[in-house]
């Protein structure tokens, strides 16, 4: 029956009519190659629903035997080479919407309880391994093994095959479930997007909904792990046997075994319960997202990065910061989903299920110091952009579990109200630097980001909402004072790890006695990741304050600024003459400085980004306690306020022999984008550099045409301009540049060169050379046509039309100057 299937799924390979028949003509050719052989072809020659249909099916009938040759291959043709030159099936780029077929196909195969998965399994229980080289793991844990040092974290332990003599490199014999998992989660870093797929929203893709079933399916927030998918009913489940190493390793961390290893040495009774055959799957999983997707840098590494002349090892991506902080979420709502008599390590008893010891585990065991230092890194290499509101929004999403405890739903109903239970004053506590030394750093960015534009006005509102939670300042504070509580005597921290709790053997073992100090508590997260001999900066000090209150002095300047371009905006406007979009008048040649993204966005932009800094400078009020006199005092003493007319003021400057020289704030303001000088151009409008609206060699043309005409005509012009008629007046409207006295020069040297070249009348013609007055022209003899006017009418309408707006503007233009005489 087996050899029959066979026969059915590959019947081009088949050379004989029985499979036997093949085996004994050629012994050397084993089955195996065959499959692995017909499965790469069919890659190539079938469309993919039927290679996944056919997939499914030899994972069905096929044993475990022949499949694990095909294992390696099929993982590596789902998910890419580690080396990134083998995209896979590309699930970063795949959406329903857009290939509905191939991505609901794709799901289907990979689903925790699809085909994929039962080839897992099926390989599982026969304790099949597969090497998996040490080279394309995170530089931190390559650098320790290549050193033959053991990585801190059990998902390493007894895996570690040295190479024989001459051998290629160090491998890691992983189990299949592992094997697979290392795959999934490294294929987030290895594989880059393609050209065109930038644009892709991330939480539309295959890959980023899969990390949301495995988390789900592995990590339950209700119930218990499912059970694997036995290959035979009734079967053994699957279980990774332990390997013992070829070679002693020094550990600078503490030991853990697997959960695994650590419940089947003290299984006693065949009626326990099922989910701790099957609790090593999610510490597995967990283990392989946190290492892959976050242990990038290590302690020694962070140190080092604070030098300025440091490199950088490796730069997240936006797609890579969103996934985590999925994961984050959810392991949250997975911590939180324990049993109320459950939650508090005092009440563990052997009756506890693993499932829930490992969910009180999983946070603080697994994630925080790595999540700590992936944060810092980001916090001081991320570009200063719109994009770093990833990043921000994954660290409020840790900084907030109580959102996602099951209670949450009870409380939305009044979310102004809402404040922070006292029951998650040990989870701030025992992450206060995730609190306070974060803050400090996002203190830092936000005051070298322009603050008028709205995204990072809106994330600056963010953080101090999050942050001016009724009664999270006071937990913040508390902690605080825990640890710069003086103590009589300090234990000596251990190599790496300080104070953290002794877990013996795994931690899944005999809970340590709890520890009702809560300052040592507070010390031994503070020195585990900074160090004993670190230099904490209080958030609510002195130091921090002064950081509050410049960024209080930002955010009204940048009121101000978002005010002032608005009302620029408006009257640019509501000044710009009818006929001036025809190109029968002036235009302005000497464009505009757009400071940000506010000239775009328009006035509901700037509406947005004064709600926005209105709500942050009042959080911070209250978290600080800064009061409307010392706002007022500050704002003042920068130079803040507008003049009479309500516009800002030029940057802070000082007139010298060559004009106007930038002081140290001044700098500060231009680079900030606090205040701007109003750039334009004040040379000779004939000769400005050509524009991007204008056609250059017809400018160039209609130059040499009106100069030849100016030569030939000078005195003539010269002769009408100076008349005191009507006539007179007509003429300078038209032949000298208007406003040209007028001008505001700034700088000393201008002003003079401007004195030394007298400009007479004369006749310009680079209007013409416009687009926008070409095609205005094309427009109006189109319209014309229309209605029956011939191109020389129209033309001589056109002309008549001008003259009486040139009229009109001559008489203005002479009542206005009588009226300033």
């Amino acid at each position: 029956m087996q050899a029959s299937s066979k026969k059915e799924w590959f019947p081009q390979v088949a050379v004989f009519n029985v499979p036997q028949e093949a085996a004994m003509a050629f012994p050397h050719l084993q089955q195996p190659s065959f499959l692995l052989a017909s499965l790469k072809a069919d890659s190539v020659n079938k469309p993919f629903a039927q290679r996944c249909q056919d997939l499914a099916k030899v994972i069905e009938d096929f044993p475990a035997k022949e499949l694990h040759a095909i294992f390696p291959w099929l993982v590596e043709s789902i998910f890419g080479s580690l080396d990134g030159v083998l995209v896979g099936w590309n699930l970063r780029c795949l959406q329903g919407r857009v290939s509905p077929v191939e991505y609901s196909i794709a799901m289907e195969f990979l689903d925790p309880g699809g085909p994929m998965m039962k080839l897992v399994y099926k390989l599982q229980a026969e304790d099949y391994k597969f090497d998996f080289p040490v080279s394309y793991l995170p530089g931190p844990v390559k650098a320790s093994i290549q050193e033959r040092v053991l990585p801190d974290s059990p998902l390493y332990h007894n895996k570690v095959q040295f190479p024989p003599t001459g051998g290629l490199g160090l491998n890691l014999a992983l189990n299949p479930f592992e094997y697979y998992m290392f795959f999934f989660a490294l294929s987030l870093i290895t594989q880059k997007p393609l050209p065109g797929t930038l644009h892709i929203r991330t939480s539309d893709c295959a890959y980023f909904i899969l990390v949301d079933r495995y988390l789900s399916w592995f990590l339950p927030t209700e119930g218990s792990v499912l059970p694997a998918l036995s290959s035979s009913p009734g079967g053994p489940n699957p279980s990774p046997a332990p390997r013992t190493p070829t070679m002693p390793f020094a550990s600078y961390g503490l030991h853990h075994t697997s959960l695994l290893k650590r419940h089947i040495s003290h299984q006693t009774s065949v009626n326990a319960d099922p989910a701790s055959h099957e609790i090593w799957r999610s510490e597995t999983l967990l283990q392989v997202f946190v290492e892959m997707w976050l242990h990038h840098y290590s302690l020694e590494m962070y140190q080092k990065m604070q030098s300025p002349h440091a490199k950088e090892s490796f730069t997240p991506t936006e797609e890579h910061v969103l996934v985590v902080r999925l994961l984050l979420k959810h392991l949250h709502a997975f911590s939180n989903s324990l049993k109320p008599e459950q939650v508090s390590p005092s009440t563990h008893s052997h009756a506890t299920s693993p499932l829930e010891e490992f969910k009180r585990a999983a946070v603080p065991r697994f994630v925080q110091q790595k999540l700590y230092l992936f944060l810092q890194h980001c916090f001081g290499h991320w570009p200063l952009d719109a994009s770093f509101r990833a990043v921000l929004e994954m660290w409020l999403s840790y900084l907030q579990p109580w959102r996602y405890a099951p209670e949450k739903q009870a409380q939305s109903s009044d979310c102004q109200a809402r404040c922070v239970s006292e029951r998650w004053a040990p989870f701030v506590q025992e992450n206060l630097l995730m609190y306070t030394k974060l803050f400090v750093g996002f203190l830092s960015r936000a005051l070298r980001t322009d603050l008028v534009s709205p995204k990072n006005a809106l994330m600056v509102f963010r953080v101090a909402k999050v942050f001016a939670q009724p009664n999270l300042a006071e937990m913040i504070q508390k902690g605080e004072q825990l640890f710069l509580e003086p103590e009589l005597v300090i234990p000596h921290r251990q190599h790496r790890l300080f104070t953290a709790p002794t877990f013996t053997g795994s931690f899944l073992s005999s809970w340590p006695p709890a520890v009702t100090d809560a300052s040592f508590k507070v010390k031994s997260h503070v020195y585990s990741l900074e160090g004993q001999d670190c230099k904490y900066t209080p958030m609510f000090g002195p130091e921090v304050r002064t950081l509050v209150l410049r960024l209080a002095q930002l955010i009204t300047q940048a009121k101000q600024t978002a005010k002032s371009i608005s009302d620029q905006c408006g009257e640019s406007t509501a000044g710009r003459p009818f006929l001036s979009w025809l190109g029968f008048c002036s235009t302005d040649t000497n464009g505009s400085y757009a400071a940000n993204d506010l000239d775009e966005m328009g006035q509901d932009s700037v509406r947005k980004t004064d709600e926005y800094l209105e709500k942050a400078l009042e959080y911070l009020c209250q978290m600080f306690r800064l009061s409307e006199a010392q706002l007022t005092q500050l704002t003042l003493a920068l130079g803040t306020t507008q003049d009479e007319n309500g516009k800002k003021q030029l940057p802070d400057c000082v007139v010298g022999e060559d004009g106007l020289i930038l002081t140290p704030l001044g700098r500060y303001q231009i680079i900030n984008g606090l205040r701007r000088f109003d750039i334009e151009y004040q040379g000779d409008s004939e000769l400005q550099p050509i524009r991007s609206y204008e056609i250059a060699s017809l400018v160039r043309v209609l130059f040499r045409l009106s100069s030849a005409i100016n030569r030939r005509f000078a005195g003539p012009m010269a002769a009408l301009c100076s008349r005191a008629d009507f006539l007179g007046s007509f003429c300078r409207y038209h032949l000298t540049e208007p406003g040209l006295a007028d001008r505001h020069l700034l700088s000393p040297v201008a002003r003079g060169c401007a004195a030394r070249r007298p400009r007479g009348p004369r006749l310009s013609l680079r209007f013409l050379g416009s687009y926008r007055t070409l095609l205005s022209l094309l427009l109006a003899f189109f319209v014309a046509s229309l209605f029956c006017i011939g191109p020389l009418p129209c033309a001589l309408l056109l002309v008549l039309g001008y003259l009486l707006y040139a009229v009109a503007m001559t008489l203005l233009t002479e009542r206005s100057k009588l009226h300033h005489l």
